[in-house]
């Protein structure tokens, strides 16, 4: 498993906005072949700054057959023009994990 990790800055004022079309926008990806899972966390000390914590079965699954699918078009078109700067991606392996 392979995790997609995705700090989002969202243009101030905009925040409701875009948690409703992030809510929509879940259709896309989770129709996506070895999507496994996705998170949508907000950051309680900067209210317009998010965490999305996707998790693949590959990294090809997000990277070939999300980003080159016809699904990414429209969640690009729902979500992107909330970025102020556009989001780095960055993609995990896990090494240790440990719960109690």
């Amino acid at each position: 498993m392979v995790l997609e990790v995705a700090i989002l800055i969202v243009i101030a004022g905009e925040e409701k906005n875009f948690e409703t079309d992030f809510k929509l926008a879940g259709k896309y990806i989770s129709s996506i072949e070895g999507y496994i899972g996705h998170t949508l966390k907000r950051c309680l000390e900067q209210q317009n700054k998010y965490i999305l914590l996707v998790d693949w079965q590959t990294l090809e699954s997000h990277t070939i057959g999300f980003l080159q699918s016809p699904q990414y078009p429209e969640w690009k078109n729902l979500l992107h023009h909330y970025y102020d700067p556009f989001p780095s991606v960055e993609h995990y392996n896990t090494i240790l994990e440990m719960k109690k």
